[in-house]
């Protein structure tokens, strides 16, 4: 007999129409060009199956991910030919999978590209390194017989800098033209999200968003065309009542000068709630602010229930305005997006 699992103390509420609209967004800002999306780590946290099925819906066709382990649960929403794996094939195992699942590669390097046709070849991606120097091919591997045997669909290339105002994002636009007439691809691929800001000469024939559609705003051009997707929140598991001189969490960094109403969160670093988030911020119940006290553990923070009435069993909002947050943690919005825990209930 199978046991009902209970109730979640977390919960993470996405906003499909969000979603979708980001997407609708990034589309229209993406002019001529196609969008598709980046799914990967779980689509960034908010989760695939929920991602996934409200991007094709919107009217996506092309998905990245990064890890072949990643492909089977995208391939419950969509077909194989959409589904685009950025680190390419490493080994003979992993072409297999490729050609077993359908799914297509995005070949990095001439190993990858003699890996790729010794399995029998067939459609693929190139990555050219433009100036990043992570994955991707010279212009100079561009030339290689086997590169030059390979069937390309999109030969891409990946903006390190684009949610700034730097040269560096010219430079690579740059080496990233000198690669085009070098191999014979059917389209270019070069934008992530913030790329999508920088305008039409970036954007060629498909961009890839990722961050800016779960609610990341990467790019100052996208500010106030970007919404929440993601509102996650926490129960409250104990409350107490503190004295003047009554000490709270690791290492003693809050200690009461006043009765204190306190309530115990189901909330903690392992489910990206990271102790830099949790300095000088708050949880919210409806209208009122309860300030989180002393340290941030693993499995729970401590507030101030203060006059909210908030008690056991409630459920505190936990602030996930992503620019927000990133900007009072030092953290990056991808961080506290990805880092989103397992523990979420996610609806």
């Amino acid at each position: 007999m199978r046991i009902a699992e209970p109730p979640r103390s977390l919960r993470l509420t996405i906003d499909r129409e969000a979603l979708a609209e980001n997407w609708r967004t990034l589309d229209t800002l993406s002019g001529d060009a196609a969008t598709g999306a980046a799914v990967k780590a779980d689509a960034y946290g908010i989760g695939v199956d929920i991602a996934v099925p409200t991007l094709r819906d919107a009217g996506c066709r092309q998905f990245f991910l990064a890890h072949w382990s990643e492909v089977p649960a995208v391939l419950a929403h969509v077909e194989a030919d959409a589904v685009s794996i950025l680190h390419g094939v490493r080994n003979a195992e992993e072409a297999a999978f490729a050609k077993g699942t359908g799914a297509v590669p995005v070949i990095n390097s001439p190993r990858q590209a003699a890996i790729w046709r010794d399995a029998g070849g067939g459609t693929c991606h190139v990555m050219v390194d433009s100036g990043m120097n992570r994955l991707g091919m010279s212009l100079a591997d561009l030339g290689d017989p086997v590169v030059q045997s390979l069937q390309v669909d999109a030969l891409m290339s990946h903006l390190a800098s684009a949610d700034e105002d730097t040269a560096q994002n010219a430079d690579q636009l740059a080496v990233f033209r000198k690669a085009v007439p070098l191999l014979a691809a059917k389209r270019l691929s070069l934008s992530n999200s913030a790329g999508i800001a920088l305008g039409a000469d970036f954007n060629i024939d498909l961009t890839r968003p990722g961050l800016a559609l779960y609610g990341g705003i990467p790019h100052p051009a996208l500010r106030g065309k970007i919404r929440q997707v993601a509102f996650p929140q926490a129960a409250i598991i104990q409350t107490r009542d503190l004295s003047p001189g009554d000490k709270v969490g690791y290492n003693a960094k809050w200690i009461a000068e006043r009765p204190t109403r306190a309530g115990t969160v189901s909330l903690g670093y392992a489910d990206g709630f990271m102790r830099l988030m949790g300095q000088g911020s708050a949880l919210h119940f409806g209208e009122h602010e309860l300030p989180i006290l002393g340290r941030v553990s693993m499995d729970m923070v401590v507030v101030d229930l203060g006059e909210s009435g908030a008690g056991e069993g409630d459920f505190l909002d936990v602030p996930f305005d992503l620019p927000d947050l990133a900007a009072r943690s030092g953290l990056s919005q991808y961080e506290i997006l990805t880092g989103l825990g397992r523990r979420f209930e996610r609806f």
